[in-house]
């Protein structure tokens, strides 16, 4: 029977400064992704944007772009950022996709239907940023218990969807399914803080703004993101559409990983409206911590974030994804650390592995003509080696089906350390001293790369590259004993191929100049990014639009240019004042045909000459292609008004 594996992140608030903490998830997702994969799962691994809601049709008022318009540039940063990361994601879901917006609407339509959405009004406290609902026991100290921050009272006509319907089935469902929620804290968080004390009909529309999902049958409403949001990971299947073949391969989820700050939204309002569906539960969402600095929560206002990219610059893909996942327990927060980082990559990556790597590549190329030996002599501590290495797979399953990467981690580099000790039990460099102990040293050269090509294996779902690297110094490809079955197995190393030294996969690092290198990487990416920003936005501001005087004007006169065919004198009566402006216009225009045109005038440009003519001012145009229009006013309006 084919093994199916679905494992997701939340879909993410487009936001153009994602630091560590929030690609930590992702990381987190796609490693499970890789080694189910590995382990011979056909994956679904879905992420994507959640780009609906207030804040983000408030965000685009702000800059006066669209919303769309706004979040299509910032989706554009996070997929760049995936691609640095090499996330391996197989579905990368959008809520304005037009498909998306479909089912959405039919779940909607379906619920109403069946009377598990009805219409009423709404007041109470609401978060615009965490875009929450909440009642006033809810709220800590008057604001929202999740960011801290003020709420305003809203009130307004509503849907609602018949959540305290679902609460007797949600606490008998936690009951009975208590690996459902992981870890258990978030557990016990969801029962007693809100399933308990009782579940409020969730109020599932708004009026208030318009960037949303229209009701379907009701298109002054749009659909609160928050359902729209999670019905993502079934929509992203085909859910109620003709080719729903994933949706029957893959649903339900093997795993949601979210942030333990949306544990909520997962587990007590997404499981009511997939009951309200008829549909299965997710097997298990798993809410994770977060990523602290130096103890405190990142963020840009406290000038404490620490971006992946200049990490990846620095120091490559797989020390980020190492340490971020064996640093921290998974479920716990954990503290993020620049000197902490630092000495993790020399420690357990240029020390254990790239060490380990070195040498036994070194001590063949020396000893052997750079020639992988054939085994040919056991020897004291063999066995102990190999027993360790062909059963740390099975310990690191076990870890990895429970989400446990630090000690997944660990079970490696137990197996990594033991390979070192080895090399120091044995003494190669004494071996080779010795002619008669030439079948031994070719045993434990042998013994240390067939031990490497178990480890390159195990790390690959967390250190691809890295993984890549010790094939090509051992001199084997993907298919000589690479595969998930073959951590089990010893001797399969393939002899006689020629192995090829390449320079330290992580070179060790003096801490005190790798700080200040990277603090100022990183105040540079910061710079580039706020640069690149303002390029790219380009606005001005009211202040800067008042500085320039358009005034109506009116032609009175208008001849080719005595020195330039493209340009045409154009005398303008602006009021009671006479100008004369230059304008490339003669291509478009005959003289004739703009007498008595009222035209847009830049009154306040600094006059220049062109082609020996001298210009006071600018008339407006718009182009479109080889087409050119000037600008004019709608209605009969005296020369010399100002636009404002």
């Amino acid at each position: 029977m084919e093994k199916t594996f679905y494992v997701t992140t939340p879909i993410y608030y487009p936001s153009d400064n994602l630091h560590i903490g929030h690609t930590y998830t992702t990381i987190a997702a796609d490693t499970l992704a890789r080694f189910k994969r590995l382990t011979g799962y056909h994956v679904k691994f879905l992420t994507g944007t959640d780009e609906h809601g207030q804040k983000i049709e408030l965000k685009a008022k702000e800059k006066g772009i669209k919303p769309k318009e706004y979040v299509d540039g910032i989706v554009k940063n996070i997929k760049e950022l995936w691609e640095k990361l090499d996330i391996t994601y197989d579905y990368f879901i959008r809520t304005t996709d037009d498909k998306h917006e479909e089912i959405v609407q039919k779940i909607f339509q379906k619920l109403y239907e069946q009377g598990d959405i009805y219409k009423s009004h709404y007041e109470g406290p609401y978060c615009t940023p965490c875009e929450s609902f909440w009642t006033e026991n809810q709220l800590v100290d008057g604001k929202c218990p999740d960011c801290g921050r003020e709420v305003q009272i809203a009130k307004e006509e509503a849907y609602f969807f018949k959540l305290s319907k679902y609460q007797d089935r949600l606490i008998k469902f936690f009951e009975e399914n208590p690996e459902f929620l992981q870890p258990g804290s978030r557990r016990n968080e969801m029962i007693n803080n809100f399933l308990k004390p009782g579940l409020d009909d969730l109020c599932v529309s708004r009026t208030s703004f318009d960037w949303g999902i229209k009701v379907p049958f009701d298109p002054d409403h749009v659909i609160y993101v928050w359902f729209d949001a999670v019905c993502n990971y079934i929509t992203a299947l085909g859910y109620l559409t003709d080719n729903d073949e994933d949706y029957k391969k893959y649903w339900p989820a093997n795993v949601h990983i979210v942030g333990k700050e949306i544990v909520r939204f997962h587990t007590i309002i997404w499981p009511a409206i997939l009951m309200a569906l008829g549909i299965e539960l997710p097997k298990k969402v798993f809410g994770h911590g977060w990523i602290l600095f130096e103890n405190d929560k990142m963020s840009k206002s406290k000038g404490n974030v620490i971006y992946p990219e200049p990490l990846i610059e620095l120091y490559g893909i797989d020390s980020l994804k190492y340490f971020l996942l064996r640093e921290f327990s998974f479920g716990q927060d954990g503290s993020f650390s620049r000197e902490k980082f630092l000495r993790r990559i020399n420690s357990d990556l240029a020390n254990d592995l790239g060490n380990l790597v070195s040498r036994t590549v070194a001590m063949i190329d020396k000893y052997n003509g750079g020639i992988m030996p054939e085994p040919k002599a056991d020897g004291e501590y063999d066995d102990e080696l190999k027993d360790m290495a062909t059963s740390t797979g099975y310990k690191v399953e076990q870890f990895m089906n429970d989400l446990n990467f630090g000690e997944a981690i660990e079970e490696i580099w137990k197996l990594i350390r033991r390979t070192n000790k080895y090399i120091d039990q044995t003494m190669p460099w004494v071996l080779a001293k010795e002619e008669d102990k030439k079948d031994r040293l070719d045993t434990v050269l042998y013994n240390l790369s067939d031990s490497l090509r178990i480890i390159s294996i195990l790390i690959r779902p967390f250190m691809e590259n890295t993984s890549d690297s010790i094939w090509r110094q051992l001199g084997i490809d993907s298919g000589q004993g690479t595969s998930w079955d073959d951590v089990s197995k010893w001797g399969i190393l393939p002899t006689g191929v020629k192995v090829r030294r390449e320079k330290p996969m992580f070179p060790r690092l003096d801490v005190n100049k790798e700080l200040k290198k990277l603090d100022k990487a990183n105040e540079e990416f910061i710079k580039q990014r706020e640069g690149n920003k303002e390029e790219k936005e380009d606005y001005i501001t009211i202040d800067d639009f008042d500085k320039v005087d358009l005034r109506v004007a009116r032609v009175v006169e208008a001849k080719k240019h005595p020195n330039a065919d493209r340009l045409l004198v154009l005398q303008l009566e602006v009021g009671d004042e006479k100008r004369q402006v230059v304008s490339g216009i003669a291509k478009y225009y005959k003289p004739e045909e703009l007498v008595g045109k009222d035209v847009i005038l830049v009154a306040n440009l600094k006059p220049v000459k062109l082609r020996g003519v001298e210009s006071q001012g600018m008339v407006l145009a718009a182009s479109k292609g080889k087409k050119l229009t000037l600008a004019t006013v709608m209605d009969e309006i005296k020369s010399g008004t100002k636009i404002t």
